[in-house]
């Protein structure tokens, strides 16, 4: 920010304000969107319906007058009957299975060898933290069972 702030406001005035409202910004999609390029809803309400129903989307809870098809995302998946599975011999089966485990490992982002002495060093140290734990613990137990009861 400059220290007068003449700047800043000269700036802030070449930008144009952002609209508040959500039917301005609507407007301005709509504006900002080329002549007969939308969604695909919008391609999909149909060449007989009006303008402004093109421009807004229904509101909710209401339905529109045809029985909405769900397309895309809404569609639920269709179920796969049994017939439908090809299953294979038992060969078969099993070399689809390593080919996918294969390409999977392929996938996987494989540490480096430095991450990897890293890694085996940090859980080393734990390890021998812990264990030096319990080891504490155990004798203080010890310690405080003879105290109790003494032997």
């Amino acid at each position: 920010m400059s220290e007068d702030g003449e700047k800043d406001k000269e700036r802030t005035s070449k930008r144009p304000s952002r609209p508040v409202t959500a039917a301005a910004r609507r407007e301005r999609r709509a504006s900002a969107r080329p002549a007969g390029a939308g969604t695909e809803a919008e391609s999909e309400a149909g060449a007989g319906t009006s303008a402004e129903a093109k421009k807004r989307p229904a509101p909710k809870g209401k339905t529109s007058d045809k029985a909405a098809k769900p397309a895309g995302k809404d569609r639920p998946t269709p179920k796969r009957t049994r017939k439908d599975t090809k299953r294979g011999n038992l060969f078969s089966r099993f070399v689809r299975f390593v080919r996918e485990v294969w390409a999977e490992l392929r996938k996987v982002i494989w540490p480096t060898r430095k991450q990897m002495v890293t890694y085996t060093i940090v859980v080393l140290v734990f390890v021998a933290f812990m264990i030096a734990l319990v080891y504490v613990l155990d004798f203080l137990f010890l310690q405080g069972v003879d105290f109790v009861f003494g032997s």
